[in-house]
């Protein structure tokens, strides 16, 4: 069993020292927007809690920056490390419009064939109306270019009537993808068909990328810290289970104490379906394992995530005995200000990313507290209880595991 030193292993008498390393979900931007969100929401959180949070830059190989804070009298040093798979997210997104509409009946297929959407349906409406979202907007366009080809039709000869009709559906459709910055259906599209390129399955340049992810976690917990910390937001957080699953299965010495912090996280989209034999394996194996402290956040109002949901039991691989992770809910509507939730409760991509940000009323959970504060993840959440409103309802139509 590892040890929670909870502060007495580090090299500066009266400091605790902690290494976070954060995975993203599924985002081609550059990792350097993480960190001017942690600057900005973390300067608003400090202001708000009465505590000091400062940032640096940090030196090395990999992207990240320091943090220096003074939380209940105690001295903290953590350095943030963002693990980058934004590359293999760019390179996923390279497709134009027919692409994508091949992407769009594939991936429907998929869930509508093996039983998974009914399933997921079931077990939450809100991720679904956004996962339904891209295809119902991309057969939208498709039926105003098509109308717009019918009109040209009608007004011009035949002779040109179909060459022109198609090029001016052509153009319709291109207007519709050069405004997606707004609209995001073709990065929602993009989003979800990567995951089922392979069934469920992580494709083979994403293992390759784990492999990545899980020495540089290795490396963390060999560095003389009081705590390793894994966060994963969104796509991130299944990246993050099976990252730590192999980790332990290879093996970690004792040191320092180890968490996996799981933010606004959508396991069901890919535990659901066929080919997700390995993460249901690692979502099993995770969740029973005393040498980490695994505590999951949604929030009811973050459309975009299964809130709530235990992705283990819910995916129907719950263990005799589980002990992850925790559920807790961030609770959008007590911890966020009237005023702050009107502004941002039609903003669900926002809302999503609410996890990494400031809030009015601070709870249980609050972001920089638990990545710059002089607790491991296990103290600050040692015999807290799951939330009363916990989903483990097992509807995956596969339980086979690897």
């Amino acid at each position: 069993m590892r040890v929670d030193s909870g502060g007495e292993s580090g090299d500066k008498a009266g400091v605790f020292r902690r290494h976070v390393l954060y995975i993203p979900g599924y985002d081609p931007f550059p990792p350097r927007r993480y960190r001017e969100l942690y600057r900005t929401e973390g300067a608003a959180q400090a202001a708000i809690s009465g505590y000091g949070l400062a940032i640096t830059p940090r030196a090395g190989e990999t992207y990240g920056w320091r943090v220096s804070s003074e939380m209940d009298g105690q001295v903290v040093e953590a350095e943030v490390e963002v693990l980058v798979w934004s590359d293999l997210v760019k390179g996923s997104m390279g497709r134009g419009i027919a692409g994508t509409y091949a992407q769009m009946l594939r991936t429907a297929w998929l869930y509508l064939r093996s039983g998974a959407l009914s399933r997921l349906i079931r077990l939450r409406k809100g991720p679904m109306i956004a996962a339904l979202y891209p295809v119902v907007l991309l057969v939208g366009q498709a039926l105003v270019a098509a109308l717009v080809a019918g009109l040209v039709l009608w007004l011009l000869p035949v002779t040109w009537g179909w060459l022109v009709g198609l090029a001016a559906a052509w153009a319709v459709l291109e207007g519709f993808r050069r405004i997606d910055h707004r609209l995001f259906v073709y990065y929602l599209m993009h989003d979800y068909a990567f995951t089922t390129v392979a069934g469920g399955a992580y494709p083979a340049v994403l293992e390759a990328r784990l492999a990545m992810f899980g020495a540089r976690v290795r490396a963390a917990l060999g560095s003389g810290v009081d705590e390793v910390l894994v966060v994963g937001h969104s796509s991130g957080v299944h990246l993050g289970v099976s990252v730590l699953a192999d980790l332990i299965r290879e093996g970690v010495a004792e040191g320092p104490a180890l968490g996996f912090l799981s933010l606004g996280q959508a396991v069901p989209m890919v535990s659901y379906l066929p080919g997700a034999a390995r993460l249901r394996g690692d979502l099993a194996y995770l969740s029973q394992r005393e040498e980490l402290t695994w505590v999951d956040v949604t929030a009811p109002g973050d459309g975009c995530s299964f809130a709530l949901c235990d992705p283990v039991a819910v995916s129907g691989v719950a263990p005799e005995g589980q002990r992850w992770p925790l559920i807790l809910s961030a609770a959008f509507t007590q911890t966020l200000s009237p005023e702050t939730w009107q502004a941002l409760r039609r903003r669900y991509f926002r809302l999503h990313f609410q996890y990494l940000c400031a809030f009015d009323r601070p709870g249980d959970y609050d972001y920089f507290r638990i990545t710059a504060g002089p607790l491991t993840l296990a103290e600050r959440f040692r015999g807290r209880k799951p939330s009363s409103s916990r989903i483990a309802t097992p509807l995956s139509p596969f339980r086979d595991v690897a």
